[in-house]
């Protein structure tokens, strides 16, 4: 095994993704011979750079599959994974999504390529302070975890980068080939948890004729019983 592989691997970091400072504590030594060793395992394809001062062991030297999603927390931390990479996690779309996409509190898109994991875009959105992970969930990965929106976040934050109209329930299901149980399985407090993130009215008032056009006939399904 490639000496830094190696060294890798004896550190706990096989199935990680790791930087910069913890490479150097991993390697020591001076900064030429950490910069030899850097150079010697991207050219043989033992170490993996997803960006600059972020790495990743090649698949060859790994005993775990390492996650697409946690692979866009590392490239952009305090990001987390959404639209249609999320809706496609959930099984809300049925297309294969090939990159993966995050909402960011920066203020500028971002897309990045890496070598063997794909692509990555990472996008703001106009969202109130205190809001940003509201309708996030913690996912364990693996031996690594990803912040993920749930369903209604994700859909709700596609409408919000799209600049989405409501045009009825069927851009939903025709469009986007979501299935109607799902929507209708949704609840009042799923809806009233994302009243208060964003700040654009049309995407507010996206969310509130999605909300009146499904628990109606949620409601009339159930006998006229109220949902939480």
């Amino acid at each position: 095994m490639n000496t830094l592989a190696g060294q890798v691997a004896e550190a706990g970091l096989a199935d990680r993704i790791f930087d910069e400072t913890q490479l150097g504590r991993i390697l020591g030594g001076g900064d030429a011979r950490r910069y030899a060793l850097v150079n010697r395992a991207l050219k043989d394809g033992s170490l993996i750079r997803l960006k600059r001062g972020t790495y990743l062991l090649d698949e060859r030297y790994r005993s775990d599959t390492i996650h697409p999603f946690a692979v866009a927390q590392a490239l952009l931390p305090g990001s987390y994974v959404s639209l249609e990479s999320a809706l496609s996690f959930h099984g809300w779309i049925p297309e294969a999504v090939f990159t993966t996409a995050s909402v960011s509190p920066g203020r500028k898109t971002i897309a990045l390529d890496t070598p063997t994991m794909g692509q990555f875009t990472f996008h703001p959105l106009a969202i109130h302070d205190y809001q940003f992970l509201t309708g996030v969930e913690r996912v364990k990965l693996g031996k690594l975890t990803a912040f993920v929106a749930v369903p209604l976040r994700a859909l709700t934050d596609l409408v919000a980068l799209r600049k989405e109209q409501w045009s009825g329930l069927d851009w939903l299901t025709t469009g986007m080939r979501i299935e109607e149980s799902q929507l209708h399985a949704l609840k009042r407090k799923d809806f009233a948890a994302l009243r208060p993130v964003y700040k654009h009215r049309a995407v507010n008032e996206f969310l509130q004729s999605l909300e009146r056009a499904i628990l109606p006939t949620k409601g009339a399904k159930m006998g006229g019983v109220s949902d939480d």
